[in-house]
């Protein structure tokens, strides 16, 4: 190969070594600001579509799905491709419209220079390097993200029920649950901080009274459920938040690994009572006078996908205080079967919206696959459960209560029986008395 050519190849590779490529590793990450993180391949292969998103990309992890999209630009079988070419196109019409809300006229080159000024820490927040994408790309798919949110926020709020505004992500209550489900993903993030500091300098003046973090917690339903000086890094992490921000500190429990626990059903039948609390979207578990008592837990056709991206979070960013995950791998243990979803129905601590029991029971049972903990937050109450369960005398207690008393019939008949024996021995004892007395001369002188 003639030299200069060689020369030419070897730093045309060189220049691209330094660009990098979609998917390498940033390193050395800053800790401190490091939040999105691609999912590990250990939980993707389980359930790769629980963190893809089905509609709308926001931010560089998923950057690559625009451009095999536009390939497949005419391919209407190809509808999720499709589905990100409309919603690129509808990004654009939402910043255009936005430019032209009250008080927003010199506003979109403002939000364009504090992109510019803050790119090197919005690049820093991903675990996977971003130096293959042009800085002014950069900059614009961080604008079109930014405004795209806030804008589809707004539209949310102001919407009528009933009332069609020619907004397809509005008015298809699929489309727009889909991209409140999108907007959930772990890889599918920008970091909160850009969007707070572009937005909320402008929102006060906007017509509905709220800030633009009331506005966020309004939209994803947890307003009121977390503190106003609670932090979250983005979207993934304030659903982490508001579920572990109510937790005693992990000095108040013992962080071991949890080895076994019994089903459910089996331990009611051994005499463990389960009561649910009202605390909605709290992780917090307790063990007390022989009843597990444990928050409702709703399970429709999201839970799956927000679980899983909160654990995949825990599982990079969150190693050392993986609540979430020790609180899935709490509810595998107690739930195997059938039995065991009905029972934690019929007391309310679960709440089961996707129909056959079984795939509750096999949705719980998969979450746990590909997680690594190193302990866990309810291994204590585990210990008492199994202590309670042990007991000779509240098994048995359990068993009596359960074949003699399991229903109101069962036990009128229980009772019946009783006063009937009762009353049954009484009678022979009165014979008997009667009989001796007949026997006997002196009494019947």
């Amino acid at each position: 190969m003639d030299t200069t050519v060689l020369s030419r190849n070897l730093k045309s590779e060189s220049t691209k070594n330094r660009k990098g490529y979609p998917g390498m590793w940033q390193f050395p990450r800053d800790t401190d600001k490091c939040c999105i993180y691609r999912v590990p391949e250990s939980l993707r292969r389980v359930n790769a579509e629980a963190y893809t998103p089905q509609l709308v990309i926001i931010g560089p992890l998923h950057h690559s799905l625009k451009s095999q999209a536009l390939k497949s630009l005419g391919d209407i079988k190809d509808t999720k491709s499709m589905g990100y070419v409309n919603v690129e196109a509808h990004k654009k019409i939402y910043l255009a419209k936005f430019a032209k809300r009250p008080d927003v006229n010199e506003t979109i080159d403002g939000f364009r220079r504090t992109i510019e000024q803050e790119e090197e820490r919005i690049r820093e927040s991903y675990s996977e390097s971003t130096t293959w994408i042009e800085s002014s790309e950069f900059v614009e798919m961080i604008l079109l993200d930014s405004v795209f949110i806030l804008e589809f926020f707004l539209r949310k709020g102001f919407s009528i029920v009933g009332v069609k505004t020619g907004d397809p992500l509005i008015d298809d209550l699929c489309l727009a649950e889909t991209i409140n489900n999108d907007l959930m993903l772990l890889e599918n993030q920008l970091p909160y901080f850009i969007l707070h500091k572009l937005f909320h300098p402008i929102y006060p003046t906007r017509i509905l009274p709220l800030t633009f973090r009331e506005l966020i917690t309004t939209y994803f339903g947890f307003r009121y459920k977390i503190g106003d000086d609670s932090n979250f890094s983005h979207f993934t992490d304030l659903a982490r938040c508001v579920r572990v921000e109510k937790l005693q500190g992990p000095g108040q429990h013992e962080f071991k690994h949890l080895h076994h626990l019994f089903n459910a059903d089996k331990l009611h039948s051994g005499g463990v009572k389960f009561e649910a609390l009202e605390e909605e979207l709290s992780l917090e578990v307790r063990f007390e006078n022989g009843c597990l008592k444990m928050p409702c837990l709703w399970i429709h056709d999201t839970s799956e996908m927000t679980l899983r991206n909160i654990m995949a979070l825990e599982q990079c960013h969150y190693p050392h205080t993986v609540h979430v995950c020790s609180y899935v791998e709490f509810m595998d243990y107690l739930i195997d079967t059938d039995k065991d979803v009905d029972l934690l129905v019929e007391k309310g601590i679960l709440k089961n919206m996707i129909g056959q029991p079984s795939s509750v029971a096999e949705m719980v049972n998969k979450l746990g696959m590909g997680i690594i903990n190193q302990g866990s937050y309810y291994y204590d109450v585990a210990v008492k459960v199994h202590a309670h369960y042990s007991n000779p005398l509240t098994r048995s207690h359990a068993i009596l209560k359960r074949v003699y008393f399991g229903n109101m019939w069962l036990g009128t008949a229980t009772v019946a029986a009783t006063l009937l024996l009762i009353m049954t021995f009484l009678q022979m004892v009165s014979s008997v008395n009667q009989l001796v007395h007949d026997k006997d001369p002196v009494k019947r002188t």
